[in-house]
């Protein structure tokens, strides 16, 4: 790391919500250098040395990227008064820092820091000014040493911000108590974090506070990364014994404690002891309760619906029914929560609009919504009616203090509408879900639509085939492909695919492809061959909009990583008209194809231009866009849905390149082409739904590349991993207890 020292001579630029500054610093003899950074809390005139990286911008040419920095305090009068006449401190100027000065010499900054008071011996400073002075004084001081403080624990700067933000002077007396406090605090800082800040801190690694933050942490991990909804005792005490590097022992006492205290629960299961966070538990216990309210308030107002209007539907729009399609409709009619689901080609989207004609037939109100903004923009383009996203039906927002995401729309607030509709349900995890149902007023018709063959939700929870499971939520199967989708290889090979069929392969006069590669460096190739000319070349199509590369994993020769800097180096190569952006392990180039990683719901975007133009907030995982500016704002990204967001600093870990995605990233997405790279890979990966996904993501055609064993190992290893959820059970015991408390 590269070391500098000079004064603040100007702050070019300084975003207030993160504090990215560019600075102009001051290294004397008429030398300067542009850094780069976190910087808040620099003013003009302070002498500050700054440890960093050099850069080289492609407009304003070689800067400092500073990744720490430390204030150096004058100590002499004349360099006092001219750290205070750089207008740093609220009530000094030029003319009273050199009265403050003239008054107290070299022991200035000594009265300002324990003796504020005295500044009322300096002339023209009253009572007021002075108590403003010393406020401001103070406030600036405890920010300066907090960053210091957290910096020698090696603190990014932009994390230290945001901790001084929440606990603003109170900071370093929250942390030397208990680091690990951040877990809890602070948005985005896990256990690994505040570990690392406790450990460096010298707390022993047998305290209590870091025992039970390594359990909740394993806990979290458990649904974040494997979608459990609650561990199975010794499975958490065992992982958490892992991570904490603690004897089982402590591991038990402190699980036992945590229960105690309501932060974690237990259920007895039939063969295990199952330990749930309480939210997750609430949230679980809420969306069973809910699901059975809908449920039982609508048996007793059925919608009219009949074979002559379904009749007169097929006439008006040149259709024809089959018999599950026929049910699936009469059905939704009928009962008040109904379960649509089915596989490619079986006519889901003509069932929902055919629903949609019936229920606005008998009065209803109906609206549509998806998990995502991709699935949202295919149900309206679909049915005709707008849809959206299921945080935008709900009103999406923050708390007061902008940390937690808040839904506008609940039992206070509900939805307007009689009936909703949900498309690509297997996406919809247990949180979002019990938002969803908070939201609809008694007696809202709740239509649920998916495909229970896909992926689950990224999210904690199995919502869709633990409903499916529970027997109790009417369920409509559609099985038959229609003749014209049955033409497509891509419908029969997935329906291949989920039967643990093999795909036919031909390779002429067909939408399914697959190029044989044995090794990993010629997957490589032969993708970036195929998505930059051979197939925009023979089908005309704009590899950028039209292709979309898939793998199962990130890591490796053909994982989704590499093939990202192979793609983007034939895609979109440096140029120097091209500005870039270098963050962490990406570098981000104008003109990239990029796409949100977890959900963010306070990045503020804009749609539209002049009086048409809107605001709001709200960026989510799976939004893909293209790099439209780089400049001092950030990195300007354009949405498909027609949105603009301005990335700084501290939002870019959220943004990957996008030439390439995981398959659990393309859920809920539709591409025109989709170029799959067939990888070997553990065998938790190597499974039958993952390529069923895969496949089900193209509309046009899908090009396989890689070998018949792995794909014959993903066909026939039909073992989806567990998720720990209890949803099924949950519903099945409602539904139970209401049937005895009416037939009481």
């Amino acid at each position: 790391m590269e070391e500098l020292e000079g004064v603040v001579e100007e702050i070019i630029f300084r975003n207030d919500d993160n504090g990215y500054s560019v600075i102009s610093l001051s290294l004397g003899k008429k030398d300067s250098q542009t850094i780069v950074g976190t910087l808040p809390f620099l003013k003009q005139g302070e002498r500050v040395r700054v440890y960093g990286t050099y850069t080289n911008h492609q407009v304003f040419g070689r800067q400092m990227k500073v990744e720490k920095y430390e204030t150096i305090i004058p100590t002499k009068a004349k360099e006092i008064e001219q750290y205070l006449a750089g207008g740093m401190i609220k009530g000094i100027g030029e003319t009273t820092a050199k009265a403050i000065v003239e008054t107290f010499g070299d022991a200035t900054l000594e009265i300002l820091a324990n003796h504020p008071e005295r500044l009322r011996e300096v002339d023209g400073i009253g009572p007021k000014r002075a108590a403003i002075i010393a406020e401001n004084y103070a406030e600036q001081q405890g920010n300066r040493e907090t960053m210091m403080f957290l910096q020698r624990y090696s603190v990014p700067n932009g994390l230290a911000l945001r901790i001084i933000k929440f606990y603003g002077n109170n900071a370093i007396t929250v942390l030397r108590a208990n680091p690990y406090q951040l877990t809890r605090d602070i948005p985005g800082v896990g256990f690994k974090t505040a570990d690392r800040i406790a450990l460096s801190m010298g707390i022993p690694a047998e305290d209590v506070n870091r025992i039970r933050s390594g359990i909740i942490y394993t806990i979290w991990e458990a649904a974040g990364a494997a979608g459990h909804v609650y561990l199975p005792r010794q499975t958490l005490i065992d992982a958490a014994c892992g991570i904490l590097s603690a004897p089982q022992e402590v591991v038990e006492n402190e699980v036992a404690a945590l229960t105690l205290n309501g932060e974690l629960r237990m259920e007895e299961h039939e063969d295990d002891t199952a330990v749930y966070h309480r939210s997750m538990l609430d949230a679980e216990k809420q969306v069973a309760f809910g699901l059975t309210q809908l449920f039982r308030a609508g048996q007793r107002s059925p919608v009219a619906a009949s074979d002559e209007l379904l009749n007169r539907f097929e006439d008006s729009h040149g259709i024809q029914f089959e018999k599950g399609q026929r049910t699936a409709i009469l059905l939704c009619a009928k009962e008040n929560v109904v379960v649509v689901t089915g596989g490619p080609g079986t006519g889901k989207t003509t069932v929902i609009n055919c629903i949609i004609d019936i229920l606005n037939g008998s009065g209803l109100t109906v609206s549509l919504a998806a998990p995502t903004g991709r699935a949202a923009k295919r149900m309206t383009e679909a049915t005709g009616q707008e849809a959206k996203t299921i945080h935008r039906l709900l009103e999406y927002g923050t708390s007061e203090d902008e940390t937690l995401p808040m839904f506008a729309k609940n039992e206070d607030d509900p939805i307007k509408a009689d009936a909703v509709i949900v498309d690509e349900m297997s996406m919809v995890d247990l949180q979002l879900m019990r938002s969803l149902l908070r939201a609809l007023k008694p007696g809202t018709r709740l239509i649920l639509v998916g495909d229970a063959d896909q992926l689950p939700s990224v999210g904690a929870g199995n919502v869709l085939r633990d409903i499916i499971d529970s027997g109790v939520i009417p369920v409509a199967k559609l099985t038959e492909v229609f003749r014209q989708a049955a033409e497509s290889h891509i419908v029969t090979n997935a329906h291949r695919i989920n039967n643990g069929q093999m795909p036919v392969i031909q390779n002429k006069d067909t939408d399914f492809f697959f190029s044989r590669k044995t090794n990993v460096n010629e997957i490589a190739a032969s993708i970036c061959s195929l998505v930059t000319t051979r197939l925009p070349s023979f089908y005309h199509i704009d590899p950028m909009r039209d292709i979309q590369v898939l793998a199962p994993m990130k890591k490796g020769e053909s994982g989704v990583y590499m093939l990202n800097k192979l793609l983007q180096e034939q895609l979109n190569p440096p140029n120097h008209h091209k500005k870039e952006k270098i963050t962490g392990e990406n570098r981000f180039r104008e003109g990239d194809k990029v796409m949100q990683v977890r959900n963010n719901y306070q990045a503020e975007w804009t749609k539209g231009v002049g009086e048409k133009e809107e605001e709001g907030t709200g960026v989510f995982n799976g939004d893909i866009g293209i790099i439209e500016a780089i400049d001092e704002s950030g990195v300007i990204v354009y949405f498909d849905d027609e949105r603009r967001v301005i990335y700084d600093e501290t939002m870019l870990p959220d943004l990957e390149l996008a030439y390439a995605m995981t398959i659990h990233k393309s859920q809920g997405s539709e591409f025109s082409t989709v170029v799959l790279a067939l990888l070997p890979g553990p065998p938790q990966m190597m499974v039958r739904n993952l390529l069923y996904t895969a496949v089900t993501r193209a509309k046009e055609r899908v090009v396989m590349v890689g070998s018949e064993e792995v794909m014959g190992m993903m066909v026939r290893n039909n073992k989806t991993a567990q998720r720990f959820t209890s949803l099924s059970q949950r519903l099945q015991a409602l539904d139970r207890l209401t049937e005895e408390t009416e037939n009481e």
